[in-house]
């Protein structure tokens, strides 16, 4: 957390304080930069623990044992300013039976943000424009941004999008791991559907541009983001995503979609989700108890908040008994790296994806996220860089979005 006389917000624009011999600072000295400078995180998965029975956001988990990765200790410790919550409702059958439902679930999450928030008056503070971070911050309390994982809740209303906006979201990420009706996954093992967005995703895409929404196409497939890139009239987003050149992954953005996202103005936030930051090796007890949690409980998403629950135990009792062989910071910034040889500095950012699967050995929860910092200091970044890196970019981004609707909204 930030001392509110620490934080001076013209000295962040300029990207001053700057380091001498970044590449030998003590752990103290990385502590003091990261404590000084705004960091974000683009996307969390962490409303699906506030809808857990128990969860106490206020108290320390350990990650490993309850697979929680936030919480208002952690937060603290890990120095981080601004947390994307995720709004995440997982794809569903889509049929008339169907309608509402993913609508509903939506609603109740963001109930459950608004409650969280309303908990922790003094420590947490609903952020819906690019610059509330500056003055939450300075009041030293953290800044809770909205997005949503998956417009599934959408469900063919294009006024819902006109809904969720007016209670908070901030992005949408488009599908998640299968085809919806706004557009194709990179993961569906159907294949396409649409070739890309299909009319409605069409809608989508202007309505967000029109409402100040940043569109997110982390999960679509590679002709849904060309689409996205030749539709949109504001920069858009990957708010988990990694380089697919490093981990051929089709979640991740090869070199030249890299170099698309540069040229529209946009910005990849850099997902540290092991399987993404590099190719799993095989592990055939770890996922035959994976396949077992499955044939026990069956889809997690089908499931009432009591199976949920079950469910989660029995699969975190998995991380136990089997533990990931986890990537590390080092191959993250490598990561960062060659996102940054390839699209530029200014295209580049973080989107830990914790409490949906993020998190590698050296940073495996939110109080761990310095080790980051330390790194790219190590790799010789400057201090306006890293500024940057750690949620600059985003915000540049989030603010173009906004004037982009702004000049709509005045349109004759």
């Amino acid at each position: 957390m930030k001392h509110p006389l620490t934080f001076i917000p013209a000295i962040l624009l300029l990207g001053a304080c700057h380091l001498q011999n970044n590449k030998n600072l003590s752990p103290e000295q990385v502590s003091r930069f990261h404590t000084k400078i705004i960091t974000i995180d683009s996307h969390t998965d962490t409303p699906l623990e506030l809808l857990n029975t128990g969860f106490n956001f206020g108290e320390r988990h350990d990650p490993v044992t309850t697979g929680s990765k936030i919480d208002l200790p952690r937060l603290d410790q890990g120095g981080l300013d601004g947390v994307f919550f995720g709004v995440f409702v997982g794809q569903g059958t889509r049929d008339a039976e169907a309608d509402g439902t993913a609508t509903d679930k939506a609603y109740q999450i963001l109930d459950s943000i608004d409650a969280l928030v309303n908990r922790y008056p003094d420590r947490l503070e609903l952020a819906r424009r690019h610059d509330d971070i500056y003055q939450i911050v300075k009041e030293g309390k953290h800044a809770v941004f909205i997005g949503m994982e998956n417009g599934y809740p959408v469900e063919g209303n294009i006024s819902l999008i006109d809904s969720f906006y007016n209670r908070g979201v901030r992005y949408i990420t488009l599908c998640h791991t299968k085809n919806n009706d706004i557009c194709d996954s990179s993961t569906d093992d159907k294949g396409p559907e649409f070739h890309g967005l299909s009319d409605l995703g069409s809608e989508v895409v202007r309505r967000m541009n029109d409402l100040g929404i940043m569109i997110d196409i982390s999960h679509a497939s590679d002709e849904t983001f060309y689409d996205v890139i030749n539709l949109s009239k504001a920069p858009v987003i990957a708010s988990h995503s990694c380089a697919r050149a490093l981990c051929d992954n089709p979640r991740n953005l090869d070199d030249d979609m890299l170099r698309k996202l540069a040229d529209n103005g946009g910005v990849i936030q850099m997902c540290i989700l092991s399987d993404y930051v590099q190719t799993p090796e095989k592990n055939p007890q770890r996922d035959s108890a994976k396949q077992a949690v499955v044939a026990k409980h069956g889809d997690y998403y089908t499931l009432d908040d009591a199976g949920k629950q079950a469910f989660l135990e029995d699969w975190h009792k998995v991380d136990v008994d089997f533990p990931p062989k986890l990537a590390s910071v080092k191959q993250v910034v490598d990561h960062i790296d060659h996102i940054v040889n390839v699209a530029g500095i200014d295209h580049v950012g973080i989107g830990t994806d914790f409490d949906g699967g993020g998190g590698v050995s050296d940073c495996y929860d939110v109080s761990q996220l310095p080790n980051i910092t330390a790194e790219l200091l190590k790799r010789g970044y400057s201090g306006k860089d890293i500024r940057k890196i750690w949620g600059g970019n985003l915000l540049r981004v989030m603010h173009l979005v906004e004037k982009t609707a702004q000049k709509k909204a005045v349109s004759p």
